[in-house]
């Protein structure tokens, strides 16, 4: 059968979707409609789940390619919110304080955007995938514990300020695997002597793979459809 042999698909993950909903719900779309016991399925680079924009799905034998996809860059467009910080560093979680934003200006935005182009240290927000002493963070953050989280390099290829609307700030990224938008909302906001939070992210790009050849989930129901 045609999947098993292996394909990948470029989903358009719905908002307040995991990465794993989008791989179970393939999955199970694929068992019913083709009677099988099980097929691999597997995706190549987690998007939160407040955030939208290319996922893509590997399938079959194809599951082998899931480390080539997850090693290509990645291109967002964000919102980040100024003048506050949550726990998350994205609407997860509630505000935690408050900060002024009347002292921002195009000079002083300018100035911090060019700190976080080329290599940069990062550390991972608290509420993340990422995994320390055999739990992912976000475990043990839900769980109340307090854990030292490692900074870890990344590349920044391009940062672009879109739209400047303060407390709104919209930008396009192009950035290396690992590389999380909410921290860099965050760190943006530090940097800006204020705060900062990821408001709304699209992934739109992975390697040469773009959003807007992606498909939705009941367009790939549809394709099931046509296979016999």
């Amino acid at each position: 059968m045609i999947l098993e042999e292996g394909q990948v698909f470029l989903i358009n993950k719905p908002l307040e979707w995991t990465s794993f909903d989008v791989v179970k719900k393939m999955r199970n779309l694929i068992r019913t409609k083709f009677n099988l016991k099980k097929i691999k399925v597997g995706h190549a680079g987690t998007l939160d789940p407040l955030a939208t924009g290319l996922l893509i799905i590997c399938v079959g034998k194809f599951t082998k390619k899931i480390n080539e996809y997850q090693a290509q860059e990645k291109e967002y467009q964000a919102t980040f919110t100024l003048g506050a910080t949550r726990p998350s560093h994205d609407l997860e979680t509630e505000i935690n304080q408050h900060y002024a934003t009347d002292h921002i200006n195009d000079s002083l935005i300018e100035e911090a955007r060019k700190k976080f182009i080329g290599d940069i240290m990062q550390v991972p927000p608290v509420y993340s995938a990422v995994k320390q002493n055999g739990k992912r963070l976000y475990e043990h953050a839900r769980n109340g514990q307090e854990v030292k989280i490692k900074e870890r390099l990344v590349n920044i290829k391009s940062f672009e300020i879109t739209q400047v609307e303060i407390p709104i700030i919209k930008a396009k990224i192009i950035c290396s695997k690992g590389t999380y938008i909410r921290s860099l909302a965050y760190d943006f906001g530090l940097s800006l002597n204020s705060g900062g939070y990821l408001s709304e992210l699209i992934r739109t790009r992975i390697g040469n793979h773009k959003l807007n050849n992606a498909m939705s989930l009941n367009e790939f129901e549809d394709y099931l459809n046509t296979i016999e």
